[in-house]
């Protein structure tokens, strides 16, 4: 396998991920301003992040009926742009700032390379060019070779 088709298969992998994440979270009630302030407060009150972090995390908690929502829709939204290797550059760009906001909420509570290495194999992604292998990007770059999207 080449280093092409490897990447490929990590962004199809990576994007599976957020999908499946998407529906564990929202069986789980995770999506609802209560499920989601009880997540928040459970990391602000164990977790070891920084307290700058932590104040950021108590607003989202405490705005948690337009929060939640939003991290179901960036999550299902980057899960179905990487699966189908479509904008991979910007969407592999969010997806290691996203993981990486999650590490860090984490810090204490989780094992330490739990999100680590998907933050890091979301980067790789943006940079490959991770969308150009078996993905829609490829058909686009055709058309359009020196945007910066794909």
């Amino acid at each position: 396998m080449d280093t092409r088709r490897g990447l490929a298969l990590v962004r199809f992998t990576i994007g599976a991920m957020f999908v499946w994440v998407f529906f564990e979270n929202l069986g789980k009630g995770l999506y609802t301003p209560g499920g989601y302030a009880g997540l928040i407060n459970y990391y602000i009150k164990a977790g070891h992040a920084p307290a700058a972090w932590k104040a950021v995390m108590a607003q989202a908690a405490s705005h948690a009926s337009m929060a939640a929502p939003l991290q179901g829709m960036t999550e299902i939204s980057l899960g179905i742009l990487l699966v189908l290797g479509l904008a991979t550059r910007p969407a592999g760009l969010v997806a290691c700032a996203f993981l990486a906001s999650l590490w860090v909420s984490e810090w204490g509570t989780a094992w330490i390379w739990e999100l680590l290495v998907p933050v890091m194999a979301s980067l790789a992604l943006a940079v490959g060019r991770a969308g150009r292998t078996w993905g829609i990007d490829a058909i686009l770059a055709r058309a359009r070779p020196s945007a910066p999207w794909w």
